[in-house]
């Protein structure tokens, strides 16, 4: 494996992994934290802050990861071709990693609507509705993203690992 191959897979495997640490996050404890203030308009700025001090790492990591993904396929495209198990996962994470792409603009979407003085209450909370479930579509979408990898990265190595032996053989 080449010094480029191996820097295109890290830099995968890091920006999946930004963009799924901090979509976790968020869900966890930045939106969470968000309403301990007493105002409204405190737990907006609240908000706002974290999530436009992330966004833009977010948006790099999205794109890097993008790239880095095509990289890949494109050093393994004979692989891609031949070996079925591996067309599979690349097909479905093609699929999640659309899915993953869809979630995190629709909270991004949402998420404005939430912040936005000048929409209608019930334009906030049928937002705030949305984004209970929403936030938690991502991290979803990019575990799956790294489960794949596991099940690529299994796919390339030789065939008894440390794992594969049984207790008590070397």
């Amino acid at each position: 494996m080449s010094v480029l191959s191996t820097t295109i897979r890290a830099t995968h495997l890091l920006t999946n992994a930004a963009w799924f640490g901090g979509s976790l996050m968020g869900a966890v404890a930045l939106n969470p934290a968000s309403r301990e203030p007493d105002t409204g308009e405190e737990r907006r700025r609240v908000a706002d802050t974290g999530w436009n001090r992330w966004g833009p790492v977010q948006g790099a990591a999205i794109g890097l990861h993008l790239l880095s993904g095509l990289g890949i396929v494109a050093d393994n495209r004979r692989r891609v071709r031949r070996h079925a198990p591996t067309t599979s996962a690349v097909v479905l994470k093609t699929a999640t990693t659309g899915l993953a792409l869809a979630s995190s603009a629709a909270a991004w979407k949402v998420g404005e609507t939430v912040g936005d003085t000048g929409a209608s209450a019930t334009e906030r909370a049928q937002a705030r509705r949305r984004i209970e479930w929403l936030q938690w579509a991502t991290p979803v979408t990019t575990g799956a993203l790294l489960v794949l990898d596991s099940y690529l990265g299994e796919q390339q190595r030789g065939t008894a690992g440390l794992l594969d032996r049984p207790l008590g053989t070397r």
